[in-house]
């Protein structure tokens, strides 16, 4: 797949109480978004714009994508929604004279990161020339995980916080919880925090102590 393995992908972490390099998790919901990102001459205009759900890490996957060789030149402007549009207008047409604000010779180009979900304050665009030329650019989402995914959310989350899940706990876990990113990363620091509270292994009560915590009882959810 391209240039670099996703296989491979690692960010250092920000968090607080981190153990080890947080693994940008790869499957079907951001496979097409890692593709994309490894060669920018592809876009359209040469202006990307990632969105995706909440803690579905878009801002992880654009560091990642500027620190690739040959995306030197790869400028990434965050939280879209929360810009001046008309300094976004005059980003997106730099690029195509030449160059991003990063310099001034040609071969930049420039990724766009935005929560464009409607439920969580999305970007919604006011200034119709920036609306036009974001509608010429390339359009990137990351979808839900799906069922492998999750597992592999959840397995990655303990990790990052060092946490030791028994095996089998994934395999329990998903069916049982909410399939977002949000929700799957919820879960995880709900179980570290039960497991350090009860000064036990994170093991099948502490599960279902978590489960309980953030979906209720078991039973209620089945009805």
């Amino acid at each position: 797949m391209g240039r670099h393995s996703p296989s491979q992908i690692a960010l250092p972490l920000a968090a607080r109480n981190a153990a080890g390099a947080q693994r940008i998790v790869v499957g079907k919901a951001n496979a097409h978004v890692v593709e994309a990102l490894q060669d920018p001459d592809r876009w359209p205009f040469r202006v990307a714009v990632l969105t995706g759900p909440p803690r579905s890490g878009k801002s992880q996957l654009a560091r990642w994508a500027q620190g690739l060789a040959g995306n030197e030149r790869l400028e990434v402007v965050d939280d879209a929604e929360t810009r001046d549009e008309t300094e976004l207008f005059h980003r997106w047409n730099a690029v195509q004279q030449g160059g991003s604000r990063s310099g001034n010779d040609g071969g930049g180009a420039l990724l766009i990161v935005a929560n464009a979900d409607p439920e969580h304050g999305g970007w919604r665009i006011a200034l119709p020339d920036l609306a036009s030329r974001i509608g010429g650019s390339l359009h990137l989402e990351i979808g839900a995980p799906d069922d492998a995914m999750a597992a592999e959310l959840i397995h990655a989350h303990a990790e990052q916080r060092g946490l030791t899940l028994p095996e089998g706990a994934a395999e329990y876990l998903v069916p049982r919880t909410t399939r977002s990113f949000a929700a799957i990363e919820a879960l995880v620091a709900t179980i570290d925090r039960i497991s350090l509270e009860r000064q036990s292994p994170a093991t099948m009560s502490v599960w279902r102590a978590a489960l309980e915590a953030l979906h209720g009882p078991e039973q209620q959810r089945l009805l």
